[in-house]
């Protein structure tokens, strides 16, 4: 008996190639390739739950065909010699075994190769400054260094090391690749008006332009053969000014067509860095960001197969754009990031235990850090060679431990136990779980965080376990209980100035209760303090028709841009959008009956701003004094204190340090 979802789930034969079903994975790097750019064990690890748990296709991004020029991150794969298809044999072995199809994202990074990976400027299709190099200049205190214009005789190798590069694939045992020509690398370089300035063929016409993807097509079908399966990645808009846009982009789609066997529609760009969210959505923008361009192309070209990419968030979605007729496959990383498990709980019918995704962007910020990418709600993410195919081994001695505190590390950490066969009591003072992730999720235009918060009291209710709402855990309760271990997650509390006269008048609150509904709000109000609480709660309130001010003591937002990342711009424009503007420098020096009084600290003048209402956002301060007090309930050393209530940060670093502590109780 199949699942409901019939269109995801549908298989399809491409070139004699068999595909499962309709799912693929969009291509994440991991950076967990060898130093030296190989298929390591780690990174076999890393892609198996996918495979296992039914994803029909895994792409692996940033593949480069010359290790020597074009690196771009710290653990790459290196397509560019024969050295690599052995190691590359054991990744794809292990997708067959689960009936999977690997396929490498085959790339040159041209403008975003790193001087201090490869030690020379990059090369592209014409000289110019790329906004990553002015980046990397800037943080080493250099100039920027041009690009250097490609030859004809460099175009030409780089054509062969693309087919070069495939073959490899084809020779380790792979039946298609992922030719990239999108987001600014070279190939979309070459067709782009930004970025290529040549007089020769090619450059000029879109015909020239388009010269170097039909070569490098042309000669990766003669290496690869009949029975290669080619899929081909493209930005249908990169919204850039004196970029492609659509309409060329379908003039572009026609001259390549017959080359390719599916179509991967993305948008947006990657160095230039204000057009990265066209394919890199955040939790601020719309979901299907991008399905309408794949939808418009389906129509252009009807028997063209196209995949369609960004802010698909679950196989619901999925199977209706499929249904539909918008697309032919449908490709998401982050969702299957947060939730490896995703097709096999739909498949099953068990939707309501499908792990969302935040779009907070925490999985590519690892590659910045470097780091292991990891994932804010799936702390398993990046660990699976200490847990192999993402499962917590069963514990070879069954305890009873104590969980103090229902917000997301109490949560995780009692469905962590309890997969390891622990019995588990999990305490929560109020009558709801989700702990701060419930004023997190009030503002009205985060559905990603509103998903994320259902998905956590649905496990708390389900779960196996002894779960006390309404019950706050004190050393006397837990004496009486005498657990073998216990894992604090007390969380943290609001910071709340007490050397500020008026800061306890009756129009003074808690910035998170405004959202929440839980205190009233005038006409007029100021928000104290800039960080995402307090930006969130502005937003939200100017959208209801308040007239909102922010008042910040930092002379910058660096802990709004730490904290949202990516979501920093649409934050800034949204605020702008409701006329709600941001004093930064102005220190709180007094609330008043009608306002507060601060002192600028640039001009070290007073200044009054009237309101109604004082919504103070001045951040969370872990709660240290009840965790030390429930230290001495459990054996010393079986006690672990973990999320907010050990520093008050990110639902990630909550999240990942209550797996640690229970994974290996």
């Amino acid at each position: 008996m199949g699942s409901k979802y019939k269109h995801i789930f549908e298989p399809i034969r491409i070139r004699g190639v068999q595909f499962r079903n309709r799912l693929e994975m969009a291509p994440p790097s991991p950076n967990l390739a060898s130093k030296d750019g190989r298929v390591t064990k780690e990174f076999v690890d890393f892609f198996r739950p996918f495979a296992a748990n039914g994803v029909g296709v895994i792409h692996v991004g940033n593949s480069i065909i010359d290790f020597e020029v074009s690196r771009d991150e710290e653990r790459q794969l290196d397509l560019g010699t024969d050295e690599c298809i052995l190691p590359l044999t054991r990744f794809a072995e292990m997708c067959h075994s689960y009936g999977c199809q690997p396929s490498l994202e085959i790339n040159h990074g041209v403008k975003d190769s790193m001087r201090k990976f490869t030690g020379r400027p990059a090369v592209a299709p014409s000289s110019y400054v790329s906004a990553r190099e002015r980046a990397y200049a800037a943080a080493i205190g250099e100039e920027p260094v041009p690009t250097i214009e490609m030859t004809k005789e460099m175009i030409k190798d780089a054509v062969e090391r693309y087919a070069q590069a495939a073959y490899r694939c084809k020779r380790a045992g792979f039946k298609m690749c992922m030719i990239h020509g999108g987001h600014g690398n070279l190939i979309s370089q070459f067709a782009s008006p930004l970025y290529n300035f040549r007089t020769d063929e090619y450059g000029g016409s879109l015909e020239n332009r388009a010269r170097f993807t039909i070569e490098v097509l042309d000669r990766v079908r003669e290496l690869c053969g009949e029975d290669f399966v080619i899929e081909f990645r493209i930005s249908a808009d990169e919204f850039h000014p004196d970029g492609m846009h659509f309409e060329e982009t379908l003039k572009y789609i026609e001259m390549f067509k017959d080359k390719i066997d599916i179509l991967h529609v993305s948008a947006g760009l990657h160095g230039e860095f204000q057009y990265m969210k066209y394919w890199y959505q955040n939790w601020m923008m719309p979901r299907q960001f991008n399905v309408h361009w794949a939808e418009k192309i389906k129509k252009a070209f009807p028997d063209l197969l196209v995949c369609t990419v960004g802010s698909i968030m679950n196989l619901k979605d999925a199977d209706e754009i499929i249904a539909s007729g918008k697309a032919d496959f449908v490709a998401m990383c982050r969702p299957l990031l947060a939730d490896p498990e995703m097709p096999r709980k739909f498949a099953l019918g068990h939707e309501d235990d499908h792990r969302p995704c935040l779009r907070c962007q925490y999985c590519g910020r690892r590659l910045l850090v470097p780091a292991v990418i990891n994932c804010a709600v799936n702390p398993m993410l990046g660990e699976e060679c200490d847990f192999p195919g993402g499962k917590v081994p069963k514990a070879p001695v069954k305890k009873r431990v104590g969980v103090v505190g229902g917000g997301p590390a109490g949560i995780v950490a009692m469905l962590t136990l309890l997969e390891r066969g622990h019995e588990v009591t999990l305490y929560e003072k109020t009558d709801k779980l989700g702990g701060n992730v419930i004023p997190a999720a009030a503002p009205s235009f985060k559905i990603d965080m509103q998903d994320y918060l259902k998905y956590l009291q649905r496990q708390g209710e389900k779960a196996a376990a002894r779960v006390l709402l309404n019950t706050e855990a004190t050393p006397e309760l837990l004496e009486k209980e005498k657990f073998d271990a216990l894992i604090i997650a007390v969380g943290a509390d609001p910071i709340i100035p007490k050397n500020v006269p008026g800061i306890d008048k009756p129009h003074v609150h808690w910035a998170a209760d405004a959202d929440m509904g839980k205190v009233p709000v005038g006409k007029k109000v100021v928000v104290v303090g800039a960080g995402a609480v307090g930006v969130e709660c502005a937003i939200d309130l100017g959208r209801k028709g308040h007239e909102v001010e922010i008042i910040e003591m930092q002379p910058e937002l660096k802990n709004l841009i730490t904290v949202s990342g990516g979501a920093f711009r649409e934050m800034l424009d949204a605020l702008n959008e409701c006329n709600v503007p941001i004093h930064t420098s102005h220190k709180l020096l007094e609330v008043t009956d009608d306002g507060v009084v601060c002192l600028n600290l640039q001009t070290n003048e007073t200044v009054t701003f009237k309101a109604d209402t004082v919504l103070l956002a001045l951040g969370m301060r872990p709660r240290w004094e009840v965790a030390d007090k429930l230290r001495r309930c459990a054996p010393e050393t079986e006690v672990f204190v973990v999320g907010d209530a050990v520093e008050a940060k990110t639902i990630a670093e909550a999240t990942k340090s209550a797996f640690k502590a229970a994974a290996f109780l």
